[in-house]
């Protein structure tokens, strides 16, 4: 117990310092890697994303059925979200037990990439009032060794951007989808690139780093996510509790915040150039 809190205040007093345990800036990223499968871009490995950030992994894989829309909705496809955890990512997730942050992860996906209309869901429809299309993203969590949330985000961004679903031809009501022989696969219509970008508070709330790492977010007294795009717009903001925070710094938060999503909106566009191209080459921010 005593070994723990010394690891926490010795957190704390890097901090204060301006550096950190791993030898971080407060406001450095780790470096982040990313793959993505399908070489070509139109194979069958497109729409599959597997991200590190610093040694967290997370593996994103886009999937693509025909369904009938909502009454409501008639317009409208489709875009769900999974989470999964590995019990091989921490020792905290067990299998079959849904935990907080799977929870968390699913709700921030949603807000960054559904409820900010980031996606074309009217262009997903093929018929009117009968036949749409459901795009769904599974994120599973391989390794957390902190920051799972904006991980997770990149991964799912990179593997919808990644993503071709196949041509479709309509007579009628009847749909038929047609092979890549065929007809080349379509790319999804996405308006504009989310980004989520975490910030962990110490000593009250009186000094913050970014991406904390799972050592930093045991000693954490609160965080904030930003989603922000290239546009610098602020999508979406989740602050779920612990250090209250002045507007004056929710402001910087998100000034950083739209530094920090441009540089990884410009490494997801290198990696989908690279794969594009069928280079072996992974896009690495360092």
């Amino acid at each position: 117990m005593e070994r723990a809190a010394a690891n926490g205040a010795f957190v704390v007093a890097a901090l204060r310092d301006g550096v950190r345990a791993d030898g971080r800036t407060p406001y450095q990223l780790r470096s982040v890697r990313i793959a993505l499968g399908g070489g070509g871009g139109d194979g069958p490995g497109a729409g599959r994303a597997e991200v590190l950030l610093g040694k967290t992994r997370v593996l994103a894989n886009v999937s693509a059925e025909v369904v009938r829309p909502t009454g409501a909705n008639p317009n409208d496809g489709f875009l769900q979200f999974t989470t999964s955890f590995s019990p091989m990512a921490s020792p905290a997730f067990q299998g079959g037990r849904l935990t907080d942050e799977e929870v968390l992860v699913s709700r921030m996906l949603e807000k960054a990439l559904r409820k900010s209309r980031a996606v074309d869901t009217e262009g997903l429809c093929i018929v009117s009032g009968e036949k749409v299309w459901s795009i769904r993203i599974d994120v599973h969590v391989l390794d957390d060794d902190g920051n799972v949330v904006d991980c997770a985000c990149i991964a799912a961004v990179a593997a919808l951007l990644h993503f071709r679903r196949p041509d479709v031809a309509v007579d009628g009501e009847d749909v038929r989808l047609l092979s890549p022989d065929e007809k080349a696969p379509v790319p999804l219509s996405v308006h504009h690139i989310p980004i989520c970008v975490s910030f962990s508070f110490f000593d009250g709330g009186d000094l913050l780093a970014v991406d904390a790492s799972h050592e930093e977010e045991t000693w954490r007294d609160g965080d904030l996510t930003v989603v922000v795009n290239a546009h610098r717009e602020v999508c979406a903001v989740s602050h779920a509790g612990g250090a209250p925070l002045e507007p004056a710094l929710l402001v910087r938060c998100a000034e950083v915040a739209a530094v920090k999503a441009a540089e990884m909106t410009e490494l997801v566009r290198s990696a989908l150039t690279a794969a594009a191209a069928g280079g072996q080459k992974q896009p690495t921010l360092q």
